[in-house]
Order: structure tokens, then sequence, then C-alpha cells
């Protein structure tokens, strides 16, 4: 039956380049049957078109078969998630799901009116990119509603991700894109392998990776078209970090072997570590015209019991001639020696000893500190990271249950 379907799903294709009188006498029957709502095969017709129109690929007949599997997944999650959106009496605006489709142009540098001409020039209607937009705001909502509030994000998560953070920003990072076909218990191996293969042809043929990527991958890479951003090695798979080692930048690897399915990967990008210690610094100075022996054992006196930058004008009011200067973050990196070595070691809040400057008598106050590098978040960034891995998580879970206790068909 599935293959007689794909069979039929190929002509419907083929029609799209036919005369509109003709297409239109196609009978449509169905696909799939979700909790006693269909799903035709003008629904996975439609979808199977814009599989192949956004992800670049030549379809063969085996990759068409490949293709209406997908389709058909996507459309039965599609209407399990939007009949939960009807249970809970969520409607999607009209104009929520246009903002959507404008973002989806944007970041292809192209204005609406030119994805929907290219879509009609796929023979795709428009409403089958609106259906599974509407469909993705509406499960987002849901997920957010339901587990958002129950979320619990503490200060040592956020301190522990942050130094793992900081660990990896000094060692080589891999900015990968990557492909993954999980190994699922109704497919097994033999589904997961064909299927990789298929997309390997294809991009050996020059099929776009990130489009590929963004309908086939099963990783949560997928809707951001597989870039998995910049990852030390120590966050990579060992055999995809090997692979990774082994590659310049613009190259794509064999399929590989991973736990769970199998993976291509393509290397966008790599640089070095780096981790830059930031301090947040300010100075007490006496200028060399003001400078005297009594101000300066004054302001060693007052060094000496610094405990707060808040205070830093009351402590030095006793001292004459000083003068307070907040220098803000500076990274260590830019401090000249003699500046960088008497700060080393001290912890907030605490000050240097007096160094003879070119300005005169000064005093370094180190009011925090932090480390830095390239790909490091702040802890708001960490924060909002931990829970969107959350979220996702209960998200896949949400869906499978969904799907267990749902009456699906396939027909």
């Amino acid at each position: 039956m599935a293959f007689r379907l794909a069979l039929t799903i190929l002509a419907g294709i083929a029609m799209a380049t036919a005369t509109p009188t003709a297409y239109s006498q196609q009978v449509e029957g169905i696909a799939a049957v979700v909790n006693d709502e269909p799903i035709t095969t003008l629904d996975v017709r439609n979808r199977m078109r814009l599989i192949i129109s956004s992800s670049g690929v030549q379809p063969t007949e085996e990759m068409l078969t490949r293709i209406q599997d997908q389709a058909i997944r996507g459309l039965v999650d599609e209407t399990l998630q939007l009949q939960q959106a009807r249970e809970f009496e969520l409607a999607v605006e009209e104009a929520e799901v246009d903002d959507a489709i404008a973002d989806i142009a944007a970041r292809s540098g192209a204005t609406v009116e030119e994805v929907e001409s290219d879509l009609a020039a796929s023979g795709i209607d428009i409403q089958t990119l609106r259906q599974q937009v509407k469909a993705e705001i509406a499960w987002q909502i849901l997920v957010s509603g339901r587990y958002r509030s129950r979320i619990r994000i503490s200060d040592q998560q956020i301190e522990t991700a942050l130094d793992r953070y900081i660990q990896s920003a000094s060692q080589p990072q891999y900015r990968l894109g990557e492909i993954f076909i999980e190994i699922t218990p109704q497919g097994g191996e033999e589904r997961a392998v064909g299927v990789i293969q298929t997309i390997y042809g294809q991009l050996r043929q020059g099929a776009p990776f990130q489009a590929v990527a963004q309908q086939f991958s099963d990783a949560a890479s997928a809707s951001a078209g597989g870039d998995t951003g910049y990852l030390p090695l120590s966050g990579i798979n060992a055999q995809v970090a090997e692979a990774a080692t082994q590659m310049e930048p613009g190259q794509i690897s064999n399929p590989i072997r991973v736990p769970g399915g199998f993976q291509i990967i393509a290397l966008i990008d790599r640089r070095d570590g780096q981790v830059i210690e930031q301090l947040n610094l300010a100075q007490i100075t006496i200028p060399s015209s003001r400078l005297t022996d009594a101000n300066r054992a004054a302001l060693v006196r007052a060094a000496a019991d610094i405990n707060s930058c808040d205070a830093l004008e009351e402590a030095v009011s006793g001292v004459e001639g000083a003068f307070v200067t907040n220098l803000g973050d500076v990274g260590a990196n830019a401090l000249v020696p003699t500046i960088r070595d008497a700060l080393s070691g001290l912890e907030p809040v605490a000050a240097t000893s007096v160094l003879d400057t070119a300005a005169g008598a000064q005093v370094f106050v180190l009011c925090d500190k932090a480390l830095t590098g390239p790909g490091v978040p702040n802890a708001e960034q960490i924060e909002n990271q931990l829970i969107n891995q959350q979220l996702s998580l209960l998200s896949r879970r949400w869906l499978r249950d969904l799907r267990r206790d749902a009456t699906i068909e396939i027909r």
C-alpha cells in the first residue's frame, strides 16, 4: 500500500506541470486518519512538494518514498498538535502566521511575495506552508503554557553551565552542520541506513545542506538548518569529533554511525579557543603635582580599608588631592604588566598597593571579575538555554505520548 501511494503521489507531482484541467480531475484519496480526522493524498502531495522545493533535492523513486514517509509523519504530528490546540481552545491568529512567514522570508533573503511565487511555481498551495507554521506556533504556545511555569533553574545550574562554557572556550571550537537520522523501533536500522544513504547522495549532487537538514534531520538543530553553533571537541560525539578534526571548512563527511542512528556533518568553521579574564576596575589617583608624603600615607591607609566599590568616594574623602575614576570592564590582557601583576591573585572587592605611575600615586580596586571568551554567554542567556532545553525535551515526550494514545491509521 505504501509503495502504491508513493506512485500515486509521484504521478500527482508530475501532473503539477500538466494542464490545470488534468490536475483538477485527479481523484483524491485518504492517506491517513488521525483520531477520525483524515489526511488526504492531496495534503501529502502538497507537503512532499514543499519538502522537495525547500530542500533542493532531486527526488529519485527511492527518495520519493522517503519524502512520502517524512510528509506523512509530519502531517500526523501536526494534526495531533492542532487537535490539542482545539482541545485547549487555543486559536492561532492569521496575523501571527503572517508574521512567522515574513520572518521565514527575511531569513531567506526574500520577500513574502517571492516566497509565494516560488511555492506557486512548484505547484504548492501557500496554505500548505501556512498550516505547517500554524501548527508550530500552536505547539510552542501549548508547550510553554503547560510546562514553562514548572521549570526552575537554580543559580548552581547556571554556574555549572557557565563553568562548562568557560572550560570549552579555551579549547579549539568547531561549528558544524549536522543531519541526524534516528533508528526508530518502527523502521529499524535498515530504514535509517536507506534514508542516510539517499540523503548523502543528494548532498553529493549539490543539494543545500541547510535545507536538507531542516527537512530531514531528527536532531534538535534541524530548525536551525542543522547548525550546531561553535562546540569544543569535548562537547562532540567521539566519532564525529574524529571526523571533524580531519575536515576543512566547506567539506561534508561520510555517514557516521553514532549512538541511536547515523549522522552526516559539514564543517562550517573552526576557531582557536580563547578565555579572557574580564576585570571590573576603579582607580584612585593622587596626581604627581599634589603628591606628598602625608597624603601618600593616607592613601595607603584608605586602600587597606576598602570593602565596597559603591563607597570609594567616601573611602578617600580624607585623602587630600585624591579622586576616583570608574574604569568599568577591562580585559586583563589589555592592562600594562605592572598593573596586571598587582591585581593578580586579588578577589573582589580588594585594592592593590599604591603604585607609582606616570599619572602619580594610584591604587586600583578590583570590583568584580569574570572569565569570558568567544561563545561564552551571560547568566541570563544560560538560563534561557537551560529552559529551552527542558522545554524541548518535554515537548518531545508530550508528542510521543499523544502518538501512543492516538488512533492513527496509515493507508
